[in-house]
């Protein structure tokens, strides 16, 4: 989290004064990177064990 809120603050306050499309991609990678960590944090919660239920 922290480093999307680190790349969306250089992107609106230092690099747009350079680049604009690069600024707009940088926000685009940070509102990327959250999802992609839920996904992927998610991939092994259910087992191939024959255990359907959730691990809490």
């Amino acid at each position: 989290m922290g480093t999307c809120a680190v790349l969306i603050i250089l992107a609106w306050n230092v690099v747009r004064l350079f680049s604009t499309p690069l600024a707009v991609a940088m926000s685009v990678v940070a509102a990327v990177i959250p999802p992609v960590a839920v996904i992927l944090a998610n991939r092994g919660v259910r087992g191939g064990d024959g255990d359907d239920h959730d691990r809490w």
